[in-house]
């Protein structure tokens, strides 16, 4: 049995709704009128006379990293050998010397670059006030560009304000091994890379590899298969920040997988080559140095997240 629900004087639409005891929604063609006063009389109707109209699926209750759309990947602790081997073709000196490192703890990392959609966010929430340019080339989820040591902090800022997290860039060590994801050979993918595999200048070979394409741009986030890790585009795309102060070599840097913070911190270290880079530049021990304040075509960033 079913009471009417007064619509303040007037049915609504062609139907009368009415609030079933069960607490469910029915509704039956309107055949009736509200009083003078506003009050709908009380009426008694079986339940077969009415269709029931189902209440709309609550939507679930978001966290902010979905929100954002953050894509974390989990990563294990373990201990690799960081920098280059004298033989590794095209090594440079400031790959060396190789040395163990432990990372202790987990961590997190984000699956793609940040993208132009993610920056925005940020600019239009307050929390940025540059909008770097995308060369005409499209934003979307392409890798957010032209963006600089300095921009990365003051989004890293906003967003740990919005989320109550701290993240932050990965340490050089850190995007070592997550880059090699437990391969000791130049590239995850082996001894050589394709175009097939990552976004860089093709044209160019390393160890014999097969010439490829040269796209002279950057690509949508995670066109190509993920390394044993589950991270997207490590390898290629665009440069990415690290927090590390330069120094030349390896000589005295952190076994702990901590960034380091005793050389010229005017310049940071950038990994991962980009777009434009030869296929020597994507070995996961090369290592490039920029000033904090240098904005250009090929650089961006990635997050990460300390979960200890």
């Amino acid at each position: 049995m079913h009471s009417i629900l007064c619509a303040g004087g007037r049915g609504i639409g062609s139907l009368a709704l009415i609030w079933a005891l069960t607490g469910e929604v029915f509704a039956r063609p309107a055949d009736w009128s509200c009083t003078e006063s506003g009050q709908a009389p009380f009426r008694l109707y079986s339940g077969s006379d009415y269709i029931k109209i189902k209440p709309k699926p609550k939507k679930p209750k978001l966290s902010i990293e979905q929100i954002y759309k953050l894509n974390m990947v989990r990563i294990k602790p373990g201990t690799f050998l960081m920098g280059a081997p004298p033989g590794e073709k095209r090594r440079q000196a400031t790959e060396g010397p190789v040395q163990t490192v432990t990372i202790a703890y987990p961590f997190e990392v984000g699956k793609f670059e940040v993208t132009f959609d993610q920056w925005e966010i940020c600019v239009d929430d307050g929390g940025c006030r540059y909008r770097p340019k995308d060369e005409g080339w499209g934003r979307g989820v392409r890798p957010a560009i032209h963006i600089s040591f300095n921009d990365a902090q003051i989004y890293l800022k906003w967003l740990n304000r919005k989320t109550g997290r701290n993240y932050r860039l990965l340490s050089e060590a850190e995007w070592e091994y997550v880059a090699r994801a437990g391969q000791k050979t130049p590239f995850y993918t082996g001894e050589r890379i394709s175009s097939g595999q990552a976004n860089f200048n093709g044209t160019a070979t390393y160890n014999d590899s097969q010439v490829g394409v040269y796209r002279k741009r950057t690509l949508p986030v995670g066109r190509f298969p993920p390394n044993q890790f589950g991270v997207h585009d490590i390898l290629g795309n665009v440069l990415e920040w690290t927090q590390d102060c330069w120094s030349d070599n390896h000589v005295g840097a952190p076994n702990d997988g901590s960034a380091r913070r005793d050389g010229d911190c005017k310049f940071r270290v950038m990994k991962g080559g980009s777009w434009v880079s030869h296929p020597y530049h994507l070995r996961a021990a090369n290592r490039i140095k920029y000033t904090r304040d240098y904005r250009y075509e090929d650089y961006g960033f990635r997050i990460a997240r300390t979960l200890r």
